[in-house]
């Protein structure tokens, strides 16, 4: 099998913290850095080497009592030594002199320590090195703005910006200057994801100005895949529900499409819960929030956003046809008739149907029906005398089927059952209203003749033989026969 339904996901981490945050003293902070897996071997690296801050997420969710496993890092200065010292595969984006380095089958984000400057509104920064304190000040949300070395003399204490520390100790999201969502738009969906992440209140100053960037049109200043990379990154959270519910409560999913935006929570968690593990759940949820789009307007707005056209027909099936194979789906009574409902369609389609109504028939596709394999395949049926063509095809169509139906549970029974519907397929048209085989005609025509012949003496003297029973198919010669007779009945004189 493909993989069991994940009957619901668990819930993303919360902190508990009941409005208070203790950072904790270096030592032991360094103690809860040597924990992580990702972690142990960068320190090792590290040791006596140039000074490498650990920045941003990674240290909020572990002053909240999480286990991060993203690490990103910050040099003031060239990075070129911190990547020598720590080898491994590196790929460098240059336009903002950062690198991504794996070690040891963890990869790690380096940047160097920079100031950005915002050219127009919506633009991709210009950027310039700056000591630690003003890279910080550039980032997004307080929470996110707080830095601790990793090695030397200042190892595992905290470096923050001004009231970082308090909001995350009042759960609290807040952006560092009033010209954040401004300078860069995609900073109103982060701020979506982080709320339904982590449960934090937006701070109503950054609540007014994310109604004050809309109301400017802000998203309309950011490429469409810029916009559809961050969509596609909340999408990807651990509760993909929770996260499009916070999209929707700052307004932004409407900012994106009049109808967009997750309206039916119960349907999304349901569709989530039959999903199967291959299934992916990011486009299962933004099928669910697009669902009252018309596909022609979905169609665009995906391609506006830059999704892959895999992503795209994915997206597209699963909002638009869902209710259709919902309809097929409730009226299916056989495991055969669940496959030809479902066809082609993505998991993700299929789920959403289930959740529509017929559950146990998408679960049962879902689960194991569709994991069904014949043991013949058209060798076989060619080693077998059938012809290429189309008459192969719906032979191992016809064995799939009566293998999901328990009806050929052998490999010599799936043969059996698809060389019958080769020879069918293959056979020539029977003329209307008789289907049996040249051979059985025959046969049945030379047992009519027979019959009649043997009947002769008795029907000599009658003027109006029966006709056939309708839908009798007579040789040709019979029916003559008939024909004559009765005609010879008619032209005699009548006696009396």
């Amino acid at each position: 099998m493909s993989g069991g339904c994940r009957h619901g996901k668990a819930p993303p981490r919360r902190s508990r913290q009941d409005g208070r945050v203790r950072p904790p003293p270096p030592r032991e902070l360094l103690a809860l850095l040597r924990s992580l897996p990702a972690a142990r071997p960068l320190l090792e690296r590290l040791r006596d080497g140039p000074e490498v801050f650990l920045v941003g997420g990674a240290v909020r969710d572990l002053l909240l009592g999480g286990r991060p496993g993203d690490l990103d890092l910050v040099v003031e200065g060239d990075p070129a030594p911190l990547l020598r010292r720590l080898g491994g595969e590196v790929v460098s984006h240059d336009r903002f002199g950062t690198s991504t380095v794996t070690v040891g089958g963890f990869t790690y984000d380096i940047a160097r320590a920079r100031r950005e400057r915002y050219p127009h509104p919506g633009a991709l920064p210009e950027v310039r090195p700056a000591p630690l304190e003003e890279d910080l000040r550039r980032r997004d949300f307080t929470v996110n703005a707080i830095a601790t070395p990793l090695a030397g003399e200042r190892a595992g204490e905290l470096v923050s910006v001004p009231g970082a520390l308090e909001d995350l100790a009042a759960r609290r999201l807040r952006v560092l200057h009033e010209a954040s969502f401004t300078d860069d738009p995609t900073r109103l969906l982060r701020l979506a994801r982080y709320h339904g992440r982590l449960g934090f209140d937006v701070e109503p100053a950054t609540r007014a100005l994310v109604e004050a960037a809309l109301a400017q049109g802000a998203l309309g200043t950011v490429s469409g895949p810029r916009l559809g990379q961050e969509l596609r990154l909340l999408a990807a959270e651990a509760d993909p529900v929770a996260a499009f519910l916070a999209l929707g409560e700052l307004g932004l999913d409407r900012a994106l499409h009049p109808d967009f935006g997750l309206t039916d929570v119960d349907l999304a968690r349901r569709a989530l819960a039959l999903l199967p593990a291959d299934g992916r759940p990011a486009l299962l949820a933004l099928a669910v929030a697009a669902r009252r789009l018309a596909p022609a307007e979905l169609r665009a707005l995906l391609e506006h956003l830059g999704f892959a056209a895999a992503e795209r027909d994915t997206i597209l099936a699963a909002a638009g046809d869902a209710e259709r194979l919902a309809a097929e789906l409730a009226q299916a009574r056989r495991p055969s008739a669940i496959a030809r409902a479902v066809g082609a369609a993505p998991v993700e389609e299929v789920a959403l149907a289930g959740a529509l109504g017929p559950e146990r028939a998408a679960a049962d596709w879902l689960e194991g029906l569709r994991d069904v394999r014949l043991g013949i395949d058209g060798r076989d049926l060619l080693a077998a005398g059938v012809a290429e063509g189309p008459a192969l095809g719906r032979a191992l169509r016809a064995a799939l089927e009566a293998k999901l139906d328990g009806r050929a549970p052998r490999r010599q029974d799936e043969l059996a059952v698809a060389l019958a519907a080769a020879r069918d397929a293959a056979a020539p048209e029977a003329p209307a209203g008789y289907a049996a085989a040249p051979e059985a005609a025959a046969r049945d025509a030379s047992a009519r003749e027979a019959a009649r012949d043997a009947a002769a003496p008795e029907a000599a003297g009658d003027a109006a033989a029966p006709e056939a029973p309708a839908g009798d198919a007579a040789a040709p010669e019979a029916a003559a026969r008939d024909a004559s007779a009765r005609e010879a009945a008619r032209d005699a004189p009548r006696e009396g």
